[in-house]
């Protein structure tokens, strides 16, 4: 671990923080123990890529950011819609996520087909 920056992990924190999370609601929008998310931010564990791309996908952040720490913390301002459909998603077991995913595909489909 001595070649890993630990500086991702204070994003993290400054994250969290950011969007008013308690460190349990923060590791439950990506599907992490509160246990794990609590050793991120005392530096006991790494961010590894699914972490970082849980996170970026689930909260809006910057995967630039997050890495690297330059550029600005979320990608876009924050649409309403969206994220009613991620945090209903997030609630759903991967069985109906899945249900969910193809629906929304052949949606897109049929819209694109019109």
């Amino acid at each position: 671990m001595a070649d890993y920056d630990y500086a991702i992990n204070e994003r993290v924190i400054e994250l969290r923080k950011a969007l008013g999370y308690s460190q349990q609601k923060f590791s439950k929008g990506i599907e992490l123990s509160r246990s794990c998310e609590a050793g991120i931010e005392i530096k006991r564990r790494k961010v590894n890529d699914r972490l970082v791309k849980m996170m970026c996908l689930t909260y809006g952040v910057s995967e630039d950011w997050l890495k690297t720490g330059k550029g600005q913390m979320f990608d876009t301002a924050k649409d309403p819609k969206l994220e009613r459909i991620i945090s209903n998603f997030n609630k759903m077991d991967p069985l109906l996520q899945d249900y969910v995913m193809k629906y929304l595909d052949w949606l897109v489909e049929y819209y694109e087909k019109r």
